[in-house]
This record gives C-alpha cells, sequence and structure tokens, in this order.
C-alpha cells in the first residue's frame, strides 16, 4: 500500500425528500488499500458508492480520482476512469452462459471465443476457478458472484467497491475471495470494501470510515479496533447482546415426514426426503450455501408449493394441501430471502404491505372490506417496534434501505404472534444492530413458544441462536444436532455437503 491519494472525496452531500443521505462526507483512498465503510442501515454508504460509480450526482462536494476532478455522469463514465463494482445483488441471466454473461456487462466486448480465454486466464491468476461454458443457471451463488468479479477485473479497474460480498459464501469460499483481494491489492487496487460482517472487516481491512446518519464519525484501524467496538461505533450507544432463558422446549408443533418437491425454476433445487421435527419453543437453525433448496425449503412450508398428503403436518394436522392465507390463519408465518418483490411489494406502500400478510391475523379487514386505518396503525407498530427507517407508512417499499426494509419484513411477521415462524436469512445486509434486535426477537418468539425455523447462510447468527443445526446441500437435509458445541468448520463441511461420521471425526 502507498501513501498517494488514488480516489478523494470532499464535502461531499446528498438529499433526498425527508432526508440527507450523506452530509459533508470527506473521504480518502490510497492505491492498494483496503478500506471499510461501515454504517448502520441507512448511514449513507449505498448513496456514497452510487456517487463514485456515477449512479448518483451529489448536490455538492467534489471528487478527485488521480488528483484530477472526476465526475462520472453515468457507471460507463465511471468504469473508464478504473471504477469496478460488484453489487450486492448478482444482475446475472441464468439462461446464459458465463461467458454471455459477462459480454452484456462490457463496452466493446470482444467475440465469445476470445473473451472465453480472457475469462481462464484472469480466473486462474486471481485463484478464481470458472469455466466461460457453464450456464449460470447451474452455478452456485458463490460462482456466480466469481462472475460478478471477473467482469469487473477484466476491465483492471484501480478502485473495485465491493457490497457485501461474502453474504452468500461458506467460510472456505471466503478465504479464497480474501486471497484474490490481498493479491489485487498488492498490485495497487485499492477496494472499498462494504460489509456488517465485522470479524471480516478485522481480517482483511487496513483502515475503516464510519458513517451514521449520513456523516463520517470516526476513522480506525480494523486490526487493532474489536468487533464490537466497531459496531457501537456504527450505532452511537452500547451495542445489546441478544440473550435467551434456555427455557426446555415444549411438543411438537411441525413435522416434515420424507418431504420431496420440484423447484417451481427450471435452474432450482428440488427438496429430497426431507424429515424434521420443530418443537414449541424451539429454534432450529438450517445452514446451507445459496442454491441448496432453501428458496425451495420456504416455499413448501409457507404453503406456496404444495406437497402430497402426509409430508407436512401441523400439531398433527395434515397442512400439506393449504395455500399460504390458509396456513397463515392457522399462525404458520414465513419470511423469505427476497425481500423486495417476494416479501413486500416495491412500488406499494408500508400500509399496504403490512396489510398483504397481517389482513386475516391483524384483523384488517371487516365484513370484505379493508381498514386502511388499522392497517396503517399496524405499519406505525413494525417501524416503531423494529426502528425502520423512513419518513412514515405512506413510503413505498421500494424508498428503504435493504436493510431498513428486512427489518420491516421480519418486524410485521414477528408482530402477528406466529405458532411457526420460518425466516430465510433474517439479518441478510443488516448492521450489527438491527441484527442483534432481529435475533433478540427470535429468541422472545421462541421463549413465547412459537417454533422458529432459521434459514442462514450466516455461521455465527446459527450458532449464537439455534438450539439445534440441520445443513442443507443439494436439496437434502442433514439430522439436526445440537447446536452448543458445534464448531464453524463443522458446520462449513456440513453446509457442503459432509454429513455424520464425516463430520463428527473432524
Amino acid at each position: 500500500m502507498t501513501d498517494t491519494a488514488l480516489l478523494e472525496l470532499t464535502g461531499l452531500t446528498k438529499a433526498y425528500p425527508g432526508v440527507v443521505a450523506n452530509d459533508d462526507v470527506s473521504l480518502r483512498i490510497a492505491a492498494g488499500e483496503v478500506q471499510a465503510l461501515l454504517g448502520e442501515n441507512g448511514a449513507g454508504k449505498s448513496t456514497l458508492v452510487k456517487m463514485i460509480y456515477g449512479l448518483v450526482k451529489p448536490d455538492a462536494g467534489q471528487m478527485q480520482m488521480h488528483g484530477a476532478p472526476f465526475a462520472p455522469n453515468d457507471p460507463h463514465a465511471a468504469r473508464a476512469a478504473g471504477v469496478g463494482m460488484v453489487f450486492q445483488h448478482f444482475s446475472l441471466f441464468d439462461a446464459l452462459t458465463v461467458a454471455e454473461n459477462i459480454a452484456l456487462g462490457m463496452e466493446d466486448a470482444p467475440r465469445l471465443r476470445t473473451l472465453s480465454q480472457r475469462i481462464r486466464e484472469v480466473s486462474d491468476t486471481y485463484g478464481l476457478p470458472l469455466s466461460p461454458d457453464r450456464m449460470v443457471g447451474d452455478l452456485s451463488a458463490g460462482e456466480r458472484q466469481r462472475v460478478e468479479i471477473i467482469r469487473c477485473l477484466l476491465q483492471e479497474p484501480r478502485l473495485l467497491i465491493m457490497d457485501e460480498p461474502t453474504s452468500v459464501l461458506t467460510p472456505q469460499e471466503v478465504e479464497i475471495l480474501f486471497k484474490t483481494l490481498r493479491k489485487l491489492s498488492a498490485e495497487g487496487t485499492a477496494i472499498l470494501y462494504i460489509s456488517h460482517k465485522l470479524e471480516e472487516i478485522r481480517a482483511l481491512c487496513d483502515s475503516a470510515t464510519i458513517l451514521r446518519l449520513g456523516k463520517v464519525v470516526g476513522h480506525c484501524n480494523p486490526s487493532e479496533t474489536s468487533a464490537r467496538d466497531m459496531a457501537e461505533m456504527m450505532v452511537g450507544t452500547v451495542l445489546k447482546t441478544p440473550t435467551r432463558a434456555g427455557k426446555t422446549p415444549g411438543d411438537v408443533v411441525l413435522t416434515l415426514d420424507g418431504l420431496s418437491a420440484k423447484s417451481p425454476s427450471a435452474f432450482g433445487m428440488p427438496l429430497r426426503g426431507i424429515s424434521l421435527q420443530v418443537r414449541a419453543g424451539e429454534v432450529l437453525g438450517i445452514g446451507g450455501v445459496a442454491g441448496n433448496g432453501q428458496d425451495e425449503l420456504l416455499a413448501a412450508l409457507s404453503g406456496e408449493t404444495l406437497s402430497a398428503p402426509g409430508k407436512i403436518a401441523f400439531r398433527d394436522r395434515d397442512i400439506g394441501v393449504l395455500g399460504p392465507t390458509q396456513r397463515r390463519a392457522l399462525g404458520i408465518l414465513t419470511a423469505p430471502e427476497e425481500r423486495l418483490g417476494h416479501a413486500a411489494v416495491p412500488d406499494m406502500s408500508l400500509t399496504e404491505n403490512a396489510m398483504l400478510t397481517g389482513a386475516a391475523r391483524e384483523n384488517l379487514d371487516r365484513n370484505g372490506l379493508l381498514d386502511w386505518r388499522a392497517a396503517r396503525g399496524f405499519a406505525e407498530r413494525i417501524i416503531s417496534a423494529f426502528d425502520v427507517r423512513t419518513p412514515g407508512p405512506d413510503n413505498a417499499a421500494r424508498s428503504l434501505s435493504g436493510g431498513n426494509l428486512q427489518k420491516f419484513v421480519i418486524g410485521r411477521e414477528v408482530l402477528q404472534r406466529p405458532e411457526v415462524l420460518i425466516v430465510n436469512q433474517p439479518t441478510w445486509g443488516v448492521d450489527a444492530s438491527a441484527a442483534a434486535a432481529i435475533r433478540q426477537a427470535l429468541l422472545d418468539l421462541a421463549e413465547n413458544g412459537t417454533a422458529v425455523i432459521v434459514i442462514s447462510q450466516d455461521l455465527d447468527e446459527l450458532m449464537e441462536i439455534s438450539d439445534r443445526f440441520a445443513a442443507l446441500n443439494e436439496g437434502r437435509l442433514s439430522d439436526p444436532r445440537p447446536a452448543e458445541g458445534l464448531t464453524v468448520h463443522e458446520i462449513g463441511l456440513m453446509m457442503g455437503g459432509a454429513h455424520g461420521m464425516e463430520v463428527a471425526h473432524v
């Protein structure tokens, strides 16, 4: 790393109706530096990197690249200046090959044969093995991320922005990614790294800039600062650690007996003979690398996908043929991973989105008519109880940051007092303070008798809140084991398909 400033931001300000997203933000990143950008959801991280990448224009302030004025009008101009960005959400087409997807994201892409050779060269150079001829729909989540990274690397960026890059990776894949980023850093590429996984920040980053409510509130050296101290700098208060009462679970509430189901997607993962029991007051954690049947399992449990008789039972009642509305009326509630589009309708207000799943259990309709005053009150309760940062319940779901929408989606289900709650990636893209609050809400539900199933790729999360743990791999579920005593390494192997005795003898 050198002291030469590659990118320097001075006094950047960006305001939207009702909120100042960035307020006089200054930041400096040197060539070869790996700098973390930390902050709560809504702190202004996304707006800041969008200004650097040309997606948003600042209202005030200036940027310099290599000491010269830098004001990209669009991402094309930013890429031409040497800025690459790997977004949190993949922008890939399942029905196209790796090479075809990469070509779509390039200006003046070469012929596919030439491009395929370049993909092989770059993937080999940076330790990210990837075949250009494979269909993206057949790739794991980790391999899909490699596609996005290689697409950036082919443009030889001098600054690489990464937004939550490890949210879909196993510990083993994270280490491969970090080796790649360290190699890029050694070659002089600056990396601006956004993540809520603070231990990863400590392991990887040279420096950190902390944002709170749109302002820079501090800097630190992550290797010399504890994860807890960084989290408390982000939130500006003492961080609460989730606690549990340790009650003995009650009767079996939900039973799956040899559940198999085809995936509704041509590139999905079918479920293969899944059996489990979940008791009242228990948290069952299910780990797995993305794409191993998580979405299909949630769809089968929610009623979006119906099953054969005798495969799913709720308190000894066969519910396999009941749809989502009927299951919700019984108290079986779900929160899917895809918050914008699946869990919430983007252009509907928060009040309308509260109505969508809360109508029956919150008595939001009367004699066939929707009670919008009650729905608004329900939305306001969610916003208050889960500290959702938004001007109000009339704002559209798409106007919220990802983390704030996640808090709204989880809060909407928690406040309905479910008998069974199944959540997929409950704290994905959520800051440390909000993640602790969500985990505490799940533990409180279990303490009050709810059977909770948490599907997550965050192993620390699963070990923190689960009573038992099972791994989902290629549509098959391992036998649940007590979570206490399991190591991250053992769980990582289980997620990779090493079940049973293979793991026990690690």
